[in-house]
C-alpha cells in the first residue's frame, strides 16, 4: 500500500491518535514523589538511563542527545541534580574533556524505585491494555519512527 493511498484528513486522525494516546497514557505511568528529592520528568529519564546502563555512566554528551536537550540546557539539569545529590560528575582518565555522570548511592536508591513504580505503572496501563504481542509490536514501529527522524542516523 503507497503513502499516497491516505486521505489527508486520515493521516492528520491517525497522527492525533498518536498524540492522544501519548500524552494520556504517559499521564498514567508518570511516576509520583519518593522519598527524597523529586523527580520531574527529565530527572527521572536522567536517573533511568543510567541505572539501565552498564558501567552506570554515560557522558554529559551522550545523556544530552538521548534526552534532547540542548548541552546548555543539559548542564544546567545536570548541576541542579548534582546539587541535589542525585547525580555526581566523574572526569574521564583518558579525556579531560569529557565528563561522566554516574548515580550516587541516594540517587541509584531513587532510580531504583521509580524504576519498580514506573514498571507497574506500565503493566496497568501499557501492556495491560495492549497485550504482550500488540505492545512489542507497537514499541518496534516506534523504534523506526524514531531513527527514521534522528538526524545523523
Amino acid at each position: 500500500m503507497g503513502d499516497e493511498g491516505v486521505d489527508d484528513r486520515e493521516l492528520v486522525t491517525w497522527w492525533g491518535l498518536v498524540v492522544e494516546a501519548y500524552a494520556r497514557t504517559g499521564e498514567l505511568v508518570r511516576v509520583g514523589p519518593i522519598d527524597g528529592p523529586a523527580l520531574p520528568g527529565s530527572w527521572f529519564e536522567v536517573v533511568l538511563r543510567l541505572l539501565r546502563t552498564p558501567g552506570g555512566r554515560l557522558t554529559m554528551t551522550q545523556l544530552a542527545r538521548e534526552t534532547t536537550l540542548t548541552s546548555g540546557g543539559f548542564t544546567k539539569l545536570a548541576d541542579r541534580m548534582v546539587t541535589a545529590g542525585l547525580i555526581e560528575r566523574q572526569p574521564s582518565p583518558e579525556d579531560r574533556r569529557v565528563t561522566f555522570l554516574a548515580l550516587t548511592a541516594e540517587g541509584e536508591r531513587l532510580a531504583e524505585e521509580a524504576q519498580r513504580r514506573h514498571v507497574a505503572l506500565l503493566r496497568e496501563h501499557f501492556l495491560a491494555p495492549l497485550g504482550e504481542e500488540r505492545a512489542a509490536r507497537l514499541a518496534g514501529l516506534m523504534r523506526a519512527l524514531r531513527d527514521a527522524n534522528t538526524p545523523g542516523e
